[in-house]
């Protein structure tokens, strides 16, 4: 895995058959609308949290209290993202693959002759309560709650998030690493906003020349 090439806009970065309950450690990423730097900025290497900032830093330090058996490890706010590590270690789901839950679903299934209740079925084939989706929706709600009752209207995320499941420790230290280093590295961050304009001004200028 390049963590350097980490894609916010992908159309599908979930795993089909994947429990996003299932106990581990997950690496995510959560950008805001159009990349736009809500949450501060990079100075000497250093990241300068806005008002926004912090209210995203004070949430995101928050969510262990509010998600049962959720824990936080390394975790970063940038101009316009977020990295986290978050951890989940719920005793009564060890099990990752969404298909053994599903084979439990199966095997309790009425047959034709039997009433039984669709949207209890619907319901375990749903985003669990616990869920990493449900932690990420309920952050991102929280944060867009508070910036329109304090005046900051405009703010938005992007509607999806990266995650990324950590399989072992060598790729936990990287990542970690990683996220550290993401302020230093900030002048060649594909998120940053100076190179997604050059990025734009280069691409514009190709198309307006003679060049093949």
């Amino acid at each position: 895995m390049t963590l350097n090439n980490i894609n916010c806009r992908r159309k599908s970065i979930r795993l089909p058959n994947r429990n996003y309950a299932g106990n581990g450690y997950y690496f995510v990423t959560i950008c805001t609308h159009q990349k736009i730097c809500y949450f501060g900025n990079i100075i000497n290497h250093q990241m300068q949290l806005s008002s926004i900032g912090k209210i995203a830093q004070r949430f995101w330090l928050e969510i262990s209290q509010h998600s049962k058996s959720t824990y936080l490890d390394e975790y970063i706010i940038m101009p316009n993202h977020l990295h986290g590590i978050i951890a989940l270690d719920n005793p009564d789901n060890p099990c990752r693959d969404v298909t053994c839950r599903r084979r439990r679903s199966a095997a309790n299934v009425p047959t034709p002759n039997h009433d039984y209740d669709l949207s209890q079925i619907m319901s375990e084939l749903s985003p669990q309560s616990g869920s990493l989706s449900t932690i990420v929706r309920s952050y991102k709600s929280s944060v867009t709650r508070w910036c329109k009752q304090n005046g900051f209207n405009n703010f938005a995320w992007q509607p999806r998030f990266y995650e990324h499941i950590i399989r072992n420790d060598g790729s936990l230290d990287k990542i970690r690493e990683y996220i550290v280093n993401n302020p230093i590295k900030w002048s060649e961050d594909e998120n940053n906003p100076n190179i997604l304009s050059l990025k734009s001004k280069e691409k514009k200028f190709f198309n307006n020349s003679n060049y093949q």
